[in-house]
């Protein structure tokens, strides 16, 4: 079964390298590989060479960070919360961070995606705070499915918060829009170097509780049993959410079902183990994302779609399926 895994994560770092090359290469103009290979090494001034550096390589470094991001996410959210059917927006994450985007557009003048993301980040945090306060009150404290409640009820308050807003300030609509629709492109280096170390602190922070995790699977008297502290363990998962999720819609805006959906494929692989369904969780998540992005420059070629758009129309036959074959007993 190691054997196994191991090999699929091989195939996995082969098909992110192809896809990172495709992002790279694949536009409204094609590069040869050769010359996005010369490009990447060698620089120079030529109209290929600063499409591919001062462009597509901003876009793709991005992509690989926030597919990471939300791929990781996503499995510790379903680890965490033990539903199948979780995502990062389970947390009112995605809620939180849209709701300080509409807000500080509305009543501070806030217009670059450069200034939406600390706005975005504090707004998921905020959120992701509130859902854990409520959901550890009462008896037996912050336990999956009170979590889980708390989150979806956060959620829908935030979310009405923000259909107020952009329904009475159509300027606010206007702008809120691009960003709430999911985006890589119109992003410099400058927004990745930002967010960059709580991307860092959270994947290295989620990658070990994969052991802690494991243990909780088995139940919480179990875990307790083998010397897990949960409490400990669920505040940890749910900073390494925020952090990871909270900078991923903060610099390209809420994409959805990458979360939900990639650790499901890799499930598929690596079983319940979250010591290697984590680490295929932030590669996976990655090759959709950039495989994502280029599908959206084709399908509208000269022009392109918003990678949002792709992610969701991939991602609801995806949803079905997993609704359709997950016992309702089991969530």
């Amino acid at each position: 079964m190691m054997k196994k895994r191991a090999v699929g994560l091989v195939l996995s770092l082969l098909a992110l390298g192809a896809a990172v090359m495709a992002s790279l290469a694949v536009g409204a103009q094609s590069i040869p590989f050769d010359e996005v290979w010369r490009a990447l090494w060698h620089g120079g001034g030529s109209e290929h060479a600063v499409v591919v550096r001062e462009l597509r390589l901003p876009r793709t470094l991005l992509g690989l960070g926030v597919g990471a991001a939300l791929g990781l996410a996503g499995a510790l959210v379903q680890a965490l919360t033990r539903n199948p059917l979780g995502d990062p927006g389970l947390l009112g994450v995605n809620a939180g961070a849209s709701a300080a985007v509409v807000v500080a557009i509305a009543f501070l003048g806030i217009t670059t995606p450069l200034s939406y993301v600390w706005f975005a980040f504090a707004g998921a945090l905020g959120a992701a705070v509130a859902v854990y306060a409520l959901g550890s009150r009462g008896r037996g404290g912050a336990t999956p499915v009170r979590l889980a409640l708390a989150g979806t009820a956060v959620g829908a308050a935030l979310q009405a918060l923000v259909s107020g807003i952009v329904m009475v300030d159509l300027n606010a609509f206007d702008k809120f829009r691009f960003w709430a629709v999911g985006s890589l492109s119109g992003r410099d280096l400058n927004v990745l170097a930002e967010l960059l170390p709580f991307l860092a602190v959270g994947i290295v922070l989620a990658l070990a509780l994969a052991r802690p995790l494991n243990s909780m699977a088995l139940g919480d008297d179990v875990a307790r049993a083998l010397g897990v502290r949960l409490t400990r363990t669920r505040v940890l998962g749910a900073v390494a959410v925020v952090l990871l999720c909270g900078s991923a819609t903060a610099s390209v805006g809420p994409l959805m079902f990458v979360g939900l959906a990639v650790p499901h494929l890799a499930r598929a692989v690596t079983g319940p183990d979250q010591r290697w369904l984590m680490p295929y969780s932030v590669v996976l998540a990655a090759v959709l994302l950039l495989a994502a992005d280029v599908v959206a420059r084709l399908v509208a070629w000269p022009g392109e779609l918003e990678v949002g758009l792709v992610t969701a129309f991939l991602g609801a036959p995806v949803l079905i399926a997993l609704v359709r074959g997950v016992r309702m007993a089991s969530l």
